[in-house]
């Protein structure tokens, strides 16, 4: 079997946790509702501004966990902001404009909207505010001035990889627990897993929407076991729509016999590889994204100097069933880097 040598943990977290410096944390535009502040001083009157698609979710925790991490070891105040639900291009939009009209000298956001938010982001750029796409592309991707992100189709095909080694040659009937029509994360997380497989969409006999979430997926696997009851390899968008994969198979007492494999590396999700409800997942690393967001705008208010194009911020194969040439680490690695 084949594992690659990943870096040890304090190198995997060392771009976040980096020393203590006061800093001004304030939320603006449309977040929750919820403000929380520290008082302090930051060094130059920097200003960063970090908007997620929501507050709730634990990746986006983690990634705000990051930048603030990032802010106070670079002596930075941090704005952040996140949309009301997933989503929320509005709220968004009133974030970008709300942080520039305060002086941020950069802009990390994950888009809710991957098309609709390129005005609000080409008036920031025009006013010379550095904006950087973390985790979600922009559409087109040359709308921000880079992208600190997981490479979303290595994500996949690493899992499509994984369950084609993991068939052994059996004939597969694939059923696919997708994310919602033309979001570019899910488009590139499901096109990367059929590349992995070696399959198309045309292998695929029966594919469902479930908008990343754990009821949905259930109700998503009940309804491909209806329409195709051998079903026995399963891709799911992330790890709750996983789980609720999990819990209509278990209920036709399918869940041995069928390898469900997903993506992000949630530390609920790991678990559930651990525990064996998913053969493995794809982990990604929030907590980097934003961290080394925060050092690029830092720098960009230093010397002028932009950061520009793509930075992979890295994939890792978790399972504790390895597969003969396939690059992976176990659980225990798993659960000491993951999220949420």
């Amino acid at each position: 079997m084949s594992r690659t040598t990943r870096p040890s943990t304090s190198l995997l977290r060392a771009a976040a946790v980096m020393g203590v410096a006061a800093l001004t944390l304030t939320a603006c535009g449309s977040g929750s509702g919820s403000d929380s502040a520290s008082s302090g001083s930051g060094s130059g009157g920097v200003k960063v501004g970090l908007i997620t698609k929501t507050d709730t979710n634990p990746f986006f925790v983690k990634m705000k966990e990051g930048a603030e991490k990032a802010a106070k070891s670079e002596g930075v105040q941090l704005m952040s902001a996140a949309g009301k639900f997933d989503g929320d291009n509005a709220g968004q939009v009133t974030a970008i404009e709300n942080m520039v009209a305060a002086g941020v000298k950069g802009i990390l956001i994950t888009p809710s909207d991957s098309k609709a938010i390129v005005p609000a982001i080409a008036k920031a750029r025009a006013k010379g505010v550095l904006v950087i796409a973390l985790d979600t592309p922009t559409e087109p991707e040359s709308a921000v001035d880079a992208l600190f992100a997981t490479d979303n189709l290595k994500a996949g095909q690493l899992i499509g990889e994984y369950a084609k080694a993991a068939m052994a040659g059996k004939t597969a009937k694939i059923a696919t627990l997708d994310l919602a029509p033309g979001v570019s994360v899910g488009v590139q997380r499901h096109n990367g897993f059929l590349k992995g497989f070696g399959a198309t969409d045309k292998d695929v006999v029966c594919a469902q929407d479930t908008g990343g979430d754990q009821a949905k997926g259930q109700t998503a696997m009940e309804n491909c076991l209806q329409k195709e009851p051998d079903i026995n390899v399963v891709y799911t968008i992330n790890e709750p729509a996983a789980l609720g994969a999990f819990t209509a198979l278990k209920a036709k007492g399918r869940e041995k016999d069928v390898l469900v494999v997903s993506v992000d590396g949630g530390c609920t999700g790991t678990q559930a590889v651990k525990d064996g409800k998913i053969a493995a997942t794809s982990q990604q690393y929030p907590l980097k994204m934003a961290a080394e967001g925060v050092k690029a705008v830092v720098t960009y208010a230093k010397d002028g100097k932009k950061a520009s194009g793509y930075t992979d911020t890295g994939v890792t194969l978790i399972t504790d069933k390895a597969q003969d040439g396939v690059s992976s680490q176990d659980t225990a690695f798993g659960l000491e880097n993951c999220w949420g």
